[in-house]
């Protein structure tokens, strides 16, 4: 057998193979609640042979979401939304992630095809939060805030997690990458607090540890729990590979059980090395230098590419985002190539090569 489609256990959930769907902004929510789309959009997934399909960024507050048409996972009425959507999923053997979120100083916007960046009051837009009062370019100045709303929002990530367990989810994970807050109190260009969330390594790190331990112990034992993170701002000064690794040593000991290796997103206009597979190396470094599971993530689209980072001890599953939205059946179709035989749900049994 392949590594691709070689089973991976994590905790007491077993995934049938390591072609993991990423996270992908749907931007097709009503006030956080999930419809059709994502039931057809994560679905697809579903029937396609995914090892793990991870839903997108869904906030655990209101004023936590990217965009006023993102999902959220903060009230009843969102988990029974979701719980359409996992029960698909498990109906088709597929495990399913979500990913717990507050997108900070970059919330507050439209949809990216909308003919404006940011939602106005009327719109159901809002002041955004941060660490610090400092902007992401182009955005407005956020407030900082302060230690009680930050222990506020170590509940709310709580009180998430505890719904996506009754939703059916089989996978937490936390998002620290990419910009949003809390990859905003880890690094020092956009955190600038002189209280115990700043300054040193251990105080910027504070805030991602407390949400950890509080989610930890919202969710079963049994339950996996995932982190991403960014491992580089790409900036001088910012948030970089070496704390990414010592940061990734804490949250082992923390109970983490993957972390899902990112980059980037806080700092624009720095120059990132685009390129296949370019946050691998991120990937390879922590896994072997922490002893976790890593998963890896970015222009990773082509079967011998995924099969040779998971061959090489890179990282332990590769995720794919632009690849499963062009592709919905991609593993379904690679592991044919690979001469592994998983299930096809019967409706397409007919369009195997095999029956061609």
């Amino acid at each position: 057998m392949s590594q691709l489609f070689s089973p991976l256990s994590l905790r007491e959930v077993n995934f049938s193979n390591r072609a993991w769907v990423s996270s992908m902004c749907q931007y097709s929510a009503k006030d956080g609640v999930i419809g059709d789309w994502h039931l057809v959009h994560l679905g697809a997934f579903a029937t396609g042979g995914a090892g793990l399909i991870m839903a997108e960024a869904s906030a655990v507050t209101p004023e936590g979401r990217i965009s006023i048409h993102c999902p959220g996972l903060w009230s009843e009425e969102q988990t029974e939304a979701w719980s359409r959507v996992t029960r698909f999923a498990h109906s088709q053997g597929t495990k399913i992630g979500i990913q717990l979120a507050h997108a900070g100083r970059k919330g507050s916007t439209m949809a990216p095809w909308e003919d404006h960046v940011f939602a106005t009051p009327d719109e159901g837009g809002w002041t955004t939060v941060a660490p610090s009062p400092i902007a992401f370019e182009g955005y407005p100045v956020p407030r900082q805030l302060s230690s009680a709303q930050i222990a506020e929002l170590v509940e709310s990530f709580a009180d998430s997690a505890r719904r996506a367990s009754a939703a059916g989810f089989d996978v937490v994970e936390i998002h620290a990458a990419h910009g949003y807050l809390l990859h905003q109190f880890l690094s020092p260009l956009s955190n600038q607090r002189t209280d115990v969330y700043g300054g040193t390594f251990e105080n910027r790190i504070r805030f991602l540890c407390e949400v950890v331990d509080a989610v930890r112990e919202a969710i079963s034992p049994a339950m996996p729990l995932f982190v991403r993170i960014s491992a580089t701002d790409y900036a001088q000064g910012g948030w970089d590979i070496e704390e990414s690794v010592q940061l990734s040593r804490v949250l082992k000991t923390m109970g983490v059980d993957l972390i899902d290796v990112s980059s980037g997103g806080n700092i624009a206009g720095v120059s990132i090395p685009l390129g296949p597979g370019y946050q691998v190396a991120f990937s390879e470094r922590i896994r072997n230098e922490v002893n976790v599971p890593t998963s890896t993530v970015g222009l990773i689209t082509e079967l011998l590419q995924a099969e040779g980072i998971l061959d090489s001890g890179q990282a332990d599953a590769t995720m794919m985002a632009r690849a499963m939205l062009r592709n919905p059946r991609w593993a379904l179709h690679a592991a044919e190539e690979l001469g592994d035989i998983i299930p096809w749900p019967p409706q397409f049994e007919r369009a195997r090569t095999l029956h061609a």
